[in-house]
């Protein structure tokens, strides 16, 4: 397996992780009545601010899986792979690693910019694999 394939399945396996951070404290902010429910409804009382983020930082690792996936699988797939790309892929993981406390405590600008790391990763696969 090529080393962006491997950090694509390590990133597939830390949304996982982030699932579970997530959905411990909400379930028992808002109750398994709720969350286990159709969701119809607004729930009775609105989750912590840590909670809330870590939710929202859940579905922003869904959104840029999403494009690491495509460079991961392209990079590899073509026979690509290089030091550069490997770099870069394992540059992506360790960003999405840190990007959970930042935006769990509200580290502003640090989230942003850990963000912006992992982005930059990823568009370095993309063109490598273009040019």
């Amino acid at each position: 397996m090529t080393p962006e394939l491997t950090a694509l399945t390590l990133a597939a396996l830390l949304q996982a992780v982030q699932f579970i951070l997530y959905a411990i404290p909400a379930n028992l902010e808002l109750g398994t009545r709720y969350t286990g429910g159709s969701r119809d409804y607004a729930p009775d009382k609105p989750m912590s601010k840590r909670t809330a983020r870590l939710g929202r930082a859940l579905e922003n690792h869904f959104e840029g899986l999403i494009l690491f996936g495509i460079a991961a699988t392209v990079i590899s797939v073509s026979g690509q792979s290089s030091a550069l790309t490997a770099v870069c892929a394992y540059t992506y993981l360790a960003a999405r690693v840190l990007y959970i406390p930042a935006y769990a405590y509200g580290l502003n600008p640090w989230r942003s910019l850990i963000w912006f790391v992992g982005f930059l990763s990823t568009l370095t696969i993309l063109l490598v694999a273009l040019f």
